[in-house]
């Protein structure tokens, strides 16, 4: 694997660790909390350096379904990172302490906390849409031969359970009335075994990831044109 690949994947496993740790946020305080969440900014705009030849395809080439889809969650998943940004610089108390913010602070509560859990779902959502790309590297970098018969069923239903106790998870953590903003603050059981939060939180994830992947699996539908002519081609 090219080293710009291993780094763009290092990045990639970064941020998915930090935003796991800031949904934590109950767990760990406000320093860790803002330390983090700078470092989060900082590996984002990593990513979008290490990415940017995606900035100079966009007006290349047909906009498939899949791609307009793609485009539109990306699209979403910027707004989200930027609403974080800005009210995280706003309600810093240690690392932007020295702005001397002190206006706009109700806003900045209610923008952090819809960003935050849009920012959740959309970049789990964003992971999804890139599965097949991120199987395929990770399959490169381990030299791992296709999955067997056994595999091909065990992993789907492996997946399918994962994202329907997500599901449950995502309704019994009352995250719709945090994305809605259907109240002002978000109820923190700070008793909570970590590992249970954890848990639910992955398993969240894995429902939009899931959801992600078999979406851009059904919008990928090849054209019977181009079947026809390489079955041609081939007799």
């Amino acid at each position: 694997m090219k080293p710009k690949a291993m780094v763009k994947i290092a990045v990639d496993v970064l941020m998915t660790l930090a935003l796991l740790f800031l949904m934590g946020y109950p767990f760990w305080g406000d320093v860790a909390h803002e330390w983090v969440g700078a470092g989060m900014f900082a590996l984002w705009i990593a990513h979008h350096l290490l990415n940017a030849g995606w900035y100079r395809s966009l007006f290349r080439g047909k906009y498939t379904p899949v791609r307009v889809f793609r485009l539109v969650v990306d699209g979403l998943v910027f707004l989200a990172m930027v609403g974080l940004m800005v009210s995280g610089v706003m309600l810093s108390n240690h690392v932007f302490a020295f702005l001397h913010i002190h206006g706009g602070l109700s806003f900045a509560r209610l923008l952090h906390m819809a960003a935050s859990y849009w920012g959740f779902v959309l970049m789990a959502l964003h992971l999804g849409l890139h599965g097949g790309m991120f199987l395929g590297m990770a399959r490169k970098a381990l030299h791992l031969q296709r999955p067997s018969r056994v595999r091909k069923i065990l992993l789907p239903i492996l997946g399918a359970g994962i994202a329907v106790y997500g599901c449950t998870v995502f309704f019994r953590r009352d995250l719709p009335t945090y994305l809605f903003l259907r109240t002002q603050f978000v109820f923190l059981d700070f008793q909570e075994p970590i590992p249970l939060f954890y848990i639910d939180y992955l398993a969240m994830m894995g429902t939009f990831l899931f959801l992600g992947y078999y979406v851009s699996k059904l919008l990928q539908r090849p054209s019977g044109k181009k079947t026809a002519s390489k079955t041609e081609s081939v007799s």
